[in-house]
């Protein structure tokens, strides 16, 4: 005895075509999901005490001698401590370009090597291209220590005695 299968029954289960589209696509979903978390995990800010983007505790607020510019090369910003006592925190790069503005000890004046921008102790623009001052970040005073959270960056359009933080 023959059984017979009429043309609007169809066997039960998956065929093999079904499965293999099932499978790449699954595949794929997996692919792309891990691809994404990879895409995530890249932009995603990695913030290490004593690196640049978290806090620096730099120490007590006597140990930078008035008048002094003291550059922390892992956060990339110089501590300036003022001859009155005050702190600015400066970042270190030039407001034209981007390029890195070194100190200048001689001149008393940050001077971008790259188109001869310059700034003074306090990041005011003295020789232009340079459209503005230079960046600063905040800075706080815990219990005599100076804390600079490089985090945060300050954009500003002129510089202001509003700026400097006083012991």
């Amino acid at each position: 005895m023959t059984q017979t299968v009429s043309s609007g029954d169809t066997p039960k289960g998956m065929s093999r075509r079904e499965f293999l589209h099932l499978a790449w696509a699954v595949a794929g979903g997996a692919a792309a999901l891990t691809t994404g978390a990879l895409g995530l995990s890249f932009f995603a800010p990695r913030i290490v005490e004593g690196k640049f983007g978290s806090v620096f505790d730099l120490g007590a607020v006597d140990s930078f001698p008035l008048g002094s510019v003291t550059p922390i090369t892992n956060g990339r910003f110089y501590l300036v401590r003022q001859q009155d006592g005050g702190f600015l925190a400066l970042y270190h790069k030039c407001t034209h370009l981007g390029c890195a503005v070194p100190w200048n000890p001689e001149k008393g004046q940050f001077i971008c090597p790259c188109h001869a921008s310059a700034f003074e102790s306090t990041g005011q623009v003295i020789n232009p291209p340079a459209p503005r001052p230079l960046d600063r970040f905040p800075i706080t005073l815990v219990e005599g220590q100076v804390k600079v959270d490089t985090g945060i960056r300050i954009e500003r359009d002129r510089t202001s005695i509003s700026d400097v933080v006083y012991p």
